[in-house]
């Protein structure tokens, strides 16, 4: 199974400033090194065959270190860069024209989540799914919306409130190639409302559920929490 991964880079990362201010999100350091590297160690335990870097701001910052460094991962790192911002869903778009795999799997470029990606994309084509959802169970949280899941069907995806205990969008994705999805949007679109929704409400997004690391460091208090945890 070869596979393309997308990992979105591209955010201004507005909360993170008061750590961070002069680096993009993904190449905030963690741990001694940048966060992005920490993703790409991780890729580099499945079968994935290509990384395309979907970039915004400040991209030649990380472009330049991939050139750099890319050597030392035993796939090929691409890149799109977002002239104008396109939203999630149109920098998902913009990524996907350089895919070639059936199913390509897309990651947040703020969150680790530990999740066996050659499984995931297995029980993705399983089922026959055009989009499947990495869900991360957790207890005790406002910060993030739910999901509802019946079987491996997601039937809604509810807003942030809190949640003594469910189910949280783990942030990774897998993809069929040939599923259409983007058909008929316009150029910016956010990838959430305009397709996890609207696909939930016609039972056609697919989850599975990893009790695995997760770490988000699109705040300043989990990005203190994840030097610890990646060290």
């Amino acid at each position: 199974m070869n596979l393309d991964v997308v990992i979105l880079a591209g955010g201004l990362g507005t909360r993170l400033r008061s750590k961070v201010s002069d680096l993009p999100k993904c190449m905030a350091p963690v741990a001694g090194k940048p966060f992005l590297e920490h993703q790409l160690d991780y890729l580099a335990r499945f079968s994935v065959e290509k990384v395309i870097l979907s970039l915004g701001f400040l991209h030649k910052v990380v472009i330049d270190w991939v050139e750099r460094n890319s050597d030392r991962w035993p796939f090929r790192i691409e890149w799109v860069v977002e002239e104008i911002p396109l939203g999630t869903g149109g920098g998902i778009r913009l990524a996907l024209s350089k895919a070639t795999s059936k199913n390509v799997c897309i990651l947040n470029g703020d969150t680790f989540y530990n999740v066996d990606l050659n499984d995931f994309c297995l029980r993705h084509s399983g089922l026959g799914s055009k989009l499947s959802v990495a869900l991360k169970p957790m207890q005790d949280f406002s910060r993030y919306g739910s999901v509802t899941l019946v079987g491996n069907t997601i039937t809604e995806f509810r807003e942030k409130q809190y949640c003594n205990d469910g189910l949280i969008n783990g942030g990774i994705y897998c993809i069929s190639l040939d599923s259409r999805l983007f058909d008929g949007l316009p150029d910016t679109f956010s990838f959430e409302k305009e397709i996890m929704e609207p696909g939930a409400e016609k039972g056609l997004v697919s989850g599975f559920v990893y009790d695995s690391t997760f770490i988000d460091i699109g705040i300043p208090e989990d990005f203190e929490r994840a030097q610890e945890i990646l060290s």
